[in-house]
């Protein structure tokens, strides 16, 4: 049997590294434009969404009269989850897992760089400036991560492993873990701010984690803590953090994702001395198309052969069901 691949938001395969890795048994379409969903997805199965064109994606599954699965590239799947894609009998996969690493490094990166004030240090460096000050001992600091997922545990576990003290934060308490030192529910976050040196948001987009830093949550945390954000820019109201560090209330924020993408030229945070701004490129490195490519190839191998589906979604929840 054929099963039909449409790929939305590339050219070709020179688009999409390793793709020629599919069965034979595959024939695979691209999509680059709107205008060409619709006769691409006659007796399409399966869509492919590339290039986190999320809108693209939405055409083609509502285009489909066949569809029967969706992958997605990236892990966020929020921009995805439309009612009618929610309430349908089609199957969504993404590629969690795939830059938890890398995503874990950058985590790791940006704690090195506040403690060591590096930022700082590179400044007066371009200054030709000599200042020798104290910097912050990270053994024994204390860190709590809001998203207990594969990308969560990582971040533990790397952490961890140079002596920082590490908790988690998921829907529900778990007193012992194999990654963390505990697992605190949701619902307890404002009691547990106000006692870790570092907090990383890593927890899914969804109506309930919108917003979930405002005022009240940058007032509870320590003076001398950092906000760590790799997660989605809608999770932390951006007013209030502006308005937290300006007066103090928290020492320093790392920002790889934002509430407007790019980051308007205009906003307060890029000429902030305590913020580090990096464009949404935690998961980035060379050669990762080509390990999510290797995901979805090997989803459709199972999927050819019935078996269950890597990372599959409950749309009803909008993550990974074993993931928070």
């Amino acid at each position: 049997m054929t099963h039909i691949v449409v790929v939305t938001g590339a050219h070709g395969p020179e688009d999409v590294p390793g793709i020629d890795k599919l069965p034979p048994e595959i024939e695979v379409r691209y999509v680059a434009s709107d205008d060409e969903v619709g006769a691409a997805m006659a007796g399409a199965d399966i869509v492919f969404g590339w290039g986190f064109k999320f809108a693209m994606a939405q055409r083609a599954w509502r285009a489909g009269d066949g569809l029967r699965w969706v992958h997605w590239c990236g892990a966020g799947i929020d921009s995805l989850m439309a009612d009618d894609l929610i309430e349908s009998d089609v199957v969504l996969t993404n590629s969690r897992g795939t830059v938890s690493h890398e995503m874990a490094e950058f985590t790791l990166g940006l704690v090195v760089a506040f403690a060591k004030r590096l930022p700082a240090i590179l400044k007066d460096q371009s200054r030709h400036v000599w200042k020798h000050e104290f910097n912050q001992r990270l053994r024994g600091c204390s860190v709590l991560v809001i998203g207990v997922g594969s990308i969560g545990r990582e971040i533990s576990r790397l952490l961890g492993a140079i002596g920082l003290e590490v908790d988690g934060m998921g829907r529900s308490r778990r007193e012992s873990d194999p990654d963390f030192r505990k697992i605190y529910a949701i619902g307890e976050l404002d009691t547990h701010l106000p006692y870790y040196d570092y907090v990383v948001v890593m927890a899914p987009s969804t109506p309930e984690t919108y917003r979930l830093f405002g005022a009240k949550q940058f007032a509870l945390m320590k003076s001398t803590a950092r906000i760590i954000n790799l997660a989605r820019g809608v999770i932390v109201d951006e007013s209030a953090l502006i308005d937290a560090l300006n007066r103090g209330e928290i020492a320093g924020a790392g920002l790889d994702v934002f509430e407007t993408e790019p980051l308007p030229a205009d906003s307060p945070l890029w000429n902030m001395d305590n913020v580090i701004v990096s464009p949404h490129v935690s998961g980035e490195f060379e050669g990762y198309m080509m390990v999510v490519v290797d995901l979805f190839v090997e989803n459709v191998k199972r999927y050819m052969r019935g078996d269950p589906l890597i990372n599959l979604i409950d749309k009803k929840v909008g993550f990974f069901p074993g993931g928070g």
